[in-house]
């Protein structure tokens, strides 16, 4: 039976193809499409061979990149199985003796390959291959080259960045440790780590550190250390090797698995001049296996000398700080207000005992001033009183009306006036033209006498007269205007 754009004919039977059609009294017709085929109506298995055959041989040839794992190499024809170089898939390879010729050397297994292939389906066994049709070996040159270009990659994405880091314990009670089965790396880091600290506990995962399986083992070790929250931080450890050896810990799914781990990760690959993406993105890189070791535990010998050193450090610093305390407290004990409290009270007191002594004095002397002062003011004052002028013999007149009289002509004829004088008053009446006396004067025109020769009230010959501002003392006569004016000072004041 041949196909037609997905469509079955019935085939003839032949010593080379078998009828397809079952024994019965004639031809059947089967299903076109699988879709159409049925309990009652199935397509023989040597159908679907034919068809999975014809569908397999119109694919183009490709170009496969793996790893060659299994090698039977005969004289015509060569068998190999090629494995995936990250997941566990592989298929049959076979090339011919003329292709593997042109090899500049044998395939052995392990060998990194790009094959240009084209796949074959063997119809009576159901098996699919790659028949190689040219084979190139991966070089280490390219190898780098693409590891380059992934870590470029990577670190454009931050992977690489030290924020992302995590910071290493620094005594943990449980390391997790990936390594190859019975490896020496294995062995270096555990003696290492135990002998500077023997109390130090592994969790170790042996797994495949190269070949086809690594990526994956290490991946799921990796995963199940980083769910335990007993282990602390994880060491990824391998001796060196080529490239090729080394190339599962350049791989990206692996890198981004140490990436996302929330468990700090030391990586210990190789040696010093190998250099895996899992260097880059580990929180921690060894240059060897030992150098992990002395990483991930301190040294209990030397932790302990500087326990010593610090507790020694320690106690001169306490002794330094009581010491100058104690001085401190000696010196002021020496103090003589602690010797004798009271010295500071007597002290105090002496100064209080003289403050108040100043005071006094200073408070007495401004109270004599002051008192001087208002001594000079009292008699300023009493020197200027109307009164210290009547003292003297000065009088004032007043009308009835109380006007104070400063001239003659403001008194009338016969009307009374009243007189003030220091000893008190008298009543007077200005006398009448023809009562006016005759002047007891002889040659001078001026009669009047200064207040100092003017009698005082107290003599014999003005017993019955008061004296007047002009010194007169007459009971019959009025003191003219010139010899009755009076101070003016003393008239003013009582204004």
């Amino acid at each position: 039976m041949s196909s037609a754009c997905g469509r079955l004919v019935p085939v003839t039977a032949s010593a080379e193809n078998p009828s397809p059609l079952p024994a019965g009294d004639g031809p059947q017709q089967l299903p076109e499409r699988a879709l159409d085929t049925t309990a009652e109506r199935p397509w023989p298995l040597r159908l679907l061979s034919l068809k999975m055959g014809e569908y397999i041989d119109k694919m183009a040839p490709v170009w496969v990149e793996g790893q060659i794992v299994e090698a039977n190499r005969r004289s015509g024809m060569s068998f190999f199985t090629l494995r995936d170089t990250e997941a566990d898939m592989s298929l049959s390879l076979t090339a011919f003796s003329s292709v593997l010729d042109r090899l500049p050397g044998p395939l052995a297994p392990g060998s990194h390959v790009v094959v240009h292939a084209k796949p074959t389906f063997y119809s009576k066994r159901g098996t699919l291959s790659l028949q190689a049709r040219a084979i190139r070996p991966v070089g280490v040159g390219e190898l780098l080259a693409r590891i380059d270009q992934l870590r470029r990659v990577l670190a454009a994405e931050g992977l690489f960045d030290a924020r992302h880091k995590h910071q290493l314990p620094f005594l943990p009670a449980k390391i997790g440790l990936i390594c190859g089965r019975e490896a020496k790396a294995m062995h270096d880091v555990l003696v290492n780590a135990r002998e500077r600290f023997p109390e130090v506990t592994f969790d170790v995962r042996q797994v495949a550190v190269q070949g086809v399986k690594a990526v994956a083992e290490v991946t799921r070790a990796l995963a199940a250390l980083d769910s335990d929250p007993t282990v602390e931080v994880i060491v990824v450890t391998r001796g060196g090797g080529s490239v090729e050896d080394l190339l599962p810990f350049s791989n990206e799914s692996l890198v981004r698995a140490v990436a996302a781990a929330r468990t700090p990760v030391v990586s210990a690959i190789g040696h010093e001049t190998d250099a895996p993406l899992l260097d880059l993105v580990a929180d921690y890189r060894a240059s060897t296996p030992t150098d992990a070791a002395k990483r991930i535990v301190p040294d209990v010998a030397i932790e302990r000398q500087q326990i010593v050193l610090a507790r020694r450090r320690l106690e001169a610093a306490i002794r330094g700080r009581v010491d100058v305390e104690q001085d401190r407290l000696d010196a002021l004990r020496t103090r003589p207000v602690l010797a004798d409290p009271t010295v500071m009270v007597a002290a105090r007191e002496n100064e209080l005992v003289h403050a108040r002594r100043t005071l006094r004095l200073c408070l007495g002397s401004r109270l004599d001033r002051e008192h001087a002062a208002v001594t000079s003011l009292a008699a300023h004052v009493r020197a200027l009183s109307p009164a210290s002028t009547l003292d003297r013999g000065y009088a004032v007149l007043r009308t009835a009306s109380g006007i104070v009289v400063r001239e003659p002509a403001e008194v009338a004829e016969d009307e009374p006036v009243e007189a003030i004088v220091s000893g008190g008053r008298l009543d007077l009446r200005r006398a009448t033209a023809r009562e006016t006396p005759t002047p007891r004067t002889t040659s001078s025109s001026r009669t009047t006498s200064s207040p100092r020769e003017a009698p005082t009230p107290g003599d014999a010959s003005s017993s019955d007269e008061a004296p007047t501002p002009g010194g007169t003392s007459s009971s019959d006569e009025v003191p003219t205007s010139r010899e009755t004016s009076a101070p003016r000072p003393a008239s003013r004041l009582l204004d």
